[in-house]
């Protein structure tokens, strides 16, 4: 039996109601309002948490935009930043390459104790004092990205930051020169992005994000960033490519 219908081939109510809000999507003006969530969930026969649920994923996709206490809109087809995981580069170096201006909006530097967690990853003792850097950055007008650096404080300064950042540590740190990069190890997960991020994203709590968590090595062996990058899906793409295991001799 199909998934997608039960077996009097009635179609399933959620897939149903996707392949509506898609119509109704694709019917709207970019940039106009869709009717209230309870018009909607009324219109469509579901109830409000069944729609939202529903509208997670076209608005993953960059197709509409929510926005708190003011309603969901159309947005026009976004340009997507798509790029291999086999080269660390910054969002602004992939935007550029394809014509996107990118920006950066805020800026907060702090000063923050290593718990046990950090000071793991960076391989610092507990209690150490590190800088914590954090900001959004808007693409087309809407933010796209919350980044997230934590680093040694002896490594980069509060006063440079403020006169010669951008918002990638990457950048600066290769402009800067030192100290030398050597790689990036790094994880890539989906999270449900949690209240403090959802508000920054101007996005739903608990809608998904791409989330990358990585460690800077320097071309010493010492890890000098530990960050936590959130993306919007509709708006990155990435892959990876892979070679294909030879046969092995002993098979």
């Amino acid at each position: 039996m199909s998934k997608e219908k039960n077996k009097n081939g009635v179609q399933h109510p959620f897939l149903r109601l996707q392949a509506e809000l898609a119509l109704l999507i694709q019917k709207t003006t970019p940039g106009e309002r869709l009717p209230s969530e309870p018009q909607l969930a009324k219109n469509m026969g579901v109830s409000r948490a069944t729609l939202r649920e529903g509208m997670r994923t076209f608005e993953a996709q960059g197709l509409i935009r929510r926005r708190q206490g003011v309603g969901t809109f159309v947005v026009p087809q976004v340009r997507v930043i798509e790029t291999g995981l086999e080269v660390l580069e910054s969002i602004e170096r992939l935007a550029n390459r394809i014509g996107l201006v990118v920006t950066m909006g805020e800026l907060e530097i702090r000063e923050t104790m290593a718990g046990p967690d950090i000071s793991e990853k960076l391989q610092v003792e507990e209690g150490a004092r590190l800088i914590m850097i954090s900001r959004v950055i808007y693409a087309d007008n809407r933010p796209v990205a919350y980044l997230v650096d934590i680093l040694p404080p002896d490594l980069v300064s509060e006063a440079e930051l403020q006169t010669g950042f951008n918002g990638s540590v990457l950048d600066f740190l290769l402009k800067r020169g030192s100290p030398g990069l050597l790689k990036s190890f790094t994880d890539i997960q989906a999270v449900a992005a949690e209240s403090s991020i959802a508000k920054k994203l101007e996005i739903q709590r608990g809608d998904v994000l791409l989330m990358l968590t990585a460690r800077l090595y320097s071309d010493v062996g010492d890890i000098i960033d530990f960050s936590m990058s959130y993306f919007l899906p509709g708006y990155f793409r990435f892959h990876v490519v892979r070679n294909v295991a030879t046969r092995s001799t002993n098979s």
